[in-house]
This record gives C-alpha cells, sequence and structure tokens, in this order.
C-alpha cells in the first residue's frame, strides 16, 4: 500500500485489507456466540457500512435478516454535527433484536439519532457493531457492543469510508496526511 491522493488530501496506508478482514471475522464471532438461537435483524447505515455489512454478513452463521438505513452527518473531513435522515425503516421491529451495523463512531451523533428512531419501534434490544471505534470523540451513553478495531481521532478513508463521496471502494483503509 503506498500513499493515495484523493481530489486535494494526502493519505497514507492505515489498515490493512488483512486486518480488516480479522476484525471481521472477530466481531462475527462474538456476534453468532452472544445470538445463536435467535434471528437478529442487522440493519446497516449507508452508505459507509456496505463493505463492513456484506463481509459481516460472510461470517455469520444465524438465521437473521438484513435491512439498511441512510443517514448523513458529514461534509468533507469535518462532521456537521447534524444528523439528516435521507432513507427511514420500513421494517417491523417490534419485539425483534437489532444489531446496527456501523462503518465507524466517533461522535456518537449519528448513533443517538437512530437509537431514537429505533426506540420509537418497540424492538426487543439494540446492540451496536462497529468496524471502526474512535474513543477519543465518542461522547455518547449507548455502549459500542462490537468493536472491530479502535482507532485515534483522525480522519480515515476506504473500505466504505469517504471523502466527499471519494474513495469508500478502496479495499484497505487509509488515513489523513499530517
Amino acid at each position: 500500500m503506498e500513499t493515495i491522493t484523493v481530489k486535494d488530501l494526502s493519505f497514507k496506508p492505515f489498515i490493512s485489507e488483512e486486518e480488516l478482514d480479522v476484525a471481521i471475522k472477530k466481531v462475527a464471532q462474538k456476534i453468532n456466540e452472544d445470538y445463536k438461537g435467535k434471528t437478529p435483524i442487522f440493519l446497516g447505515v449507508l452508505n459507509g457500512s456496505f463493505m463492513f455489512m456484506g463481509d459481516l454478513m460472510k461470517s455469520i452463521n444465524l438465521d437473521c435478516y438484513t435491512s439498511f438505513v441512510k443517514m448523513a452527518s458529514y461534509e468533507g473531513t469535518e462532521s456537521t454535527g447534524k444528523i439528516n435522515e435521507l432513507i427511514g425503516l420500513n421494517e417491523d421491529i417490534e419485539g425483534k433484536d437489532i444489531i446496527l451495523v456501523e462503518d465507524i463512531v466517533d461522535t456518537g451523533n449519528t448513533l443517538v439519532k437512530l437509537f431514537d428512531i429505533l426506540k420509537e419501534k418497540n424492538p426487543k434490544s439494540i446492540k451496536i457493531a462497529t468496524l471502526l471505534y474512535k474513543p477519543e470523540a465518542y461522547n455518547k451513553d449507548h455502549k459500542i457492543d462490537y468493536v472491530g478495531k479502535e482507532i485515534p481521532n483522525a480522519f480515515v478513508l476506504g473500505y466504505g469510508l469517504d471523502y466527499d463521496g471519494l474513495g469508500r471502494n478502496l479495499s484497505s483503509i487509509y488515513v489523513l496526511k499530517d
């Protein structure tokens, strides 16, 4: 992996495809243990989670459902602090076990909005699975149940994560160069 440029910014290699695979399998193994005999609904948060969700599902050995919601909180490299619901949840989740699948948890603003929306629909439980977690940036009360990798509070790109819509297709994760 070498340094790449996306639009006007340079990024250096950060997490390899192989490291991502190990992290995803670790998350899947824990979910498989915790939900044995249950039929959870995996709810992916688009656009960022699509690669993680797809690879995670390959290692889930449970009867399960999958669905997606689309939320937005970023412009460029900065969180706007405002959450805009773009596509809502259409499934009936009352009495169901929900696993929210996020690409990255940093401020937690998206999670708070999602919890508010989902709680109104009376699910049995809601747990959170994220590929990447920034503990330095997270300032909310919701527990992050399944974490692939903890990372510092830096801007990352690739494997579903973008910079102004670009870079999601990269198979590894890159970090903004200083």
